[in-house]
């Protein structure tokens, strides 16, 4: 057997040096995809999947600015009444059809670092809970904002865990993320017309 040729074995390493270097990206692209899909996966179950509202389907008028909270999807609509702001948030909604309520309603009151009392079938629930969190404090559930609406004990408000955004997660109310109630509650006023769908 005759030796091999030295400059054709530099070659040939040469060739698979360099496609291994050019599948590399793809192979790392493909790891990389499939690590992003099943992440993707996961915060798909976290998110909302907002679909466009039209508030002509849902009020007669904008007077007072309207405020379209969509249970499904999980997301707020907010038009102002000359409609140059609209806004579309994520939502954290009810934990189940019995806590749900749905219908026309309107703010009746805003309300800074709002206290935090847990209703009577909360407390039913979850005796452990305590009876009255202050304004302010870190474990207030409503956050640094809150729109009570006529409804008793129902809230638009904000929250600090925002793991419960785009969830039914809620003994009633809808939550938002702070950055987003902060900017509602700068939007709206008592009297905002509100409906829940």
């Amino acid at each position: 057997m005759a030796p091999s040729d030295p400059s054709r074995l530099n070659r040939r390493l040469f060739l698979a040096a360099g496609a291994a270097t050019l599948a590399a990206p793809a192979i790392a692209q493909q790891a990389n995809s499939t690590e992003f899909e099943s992440d993707l996966d996961a915060v798909q179950r976290n998110v909302s999947g907002f679909r466009m509202l039209n508030w002509r389907d849902h009020f007669d008028t904008l007077q007072g600015g309207v405020i379209l909270v969509d249970i499904t999807c999980r997301a707020l609509h907010y038009w102002s009444e000359d409609e140059s702001i609209y806004r579309l948030y994520p939502t954290s909604v009810p934990l189940t059809e019995e806590l749900t309520r749905r219908g026309r309603t309107e703010v009746t009151q805003k309300v800074v670092a709002p206290p935090w009392r847990p209703t009577p079938s909360m407390r039913e629930r979850n005796p452990e809970w305590p009876e009255f969190v202050e304004g302010g404090d870190p474990m207030n559930p409503l956050g640094p904002y809150a729109l009570y609406l006529s409804w008793q004990y129902y809230r638009i408000h904000g929250t600090h865990d925002t793991r419960k955004i785009g969830r039914r997660s809620s003994n009633g109310c809808i939550g938002l993320y702070n950055e987003h109630i902060t900017e509602l509650f700068g939007f709206a006023n008592v009297g905002t017309q509100v409906q829940l769908i």
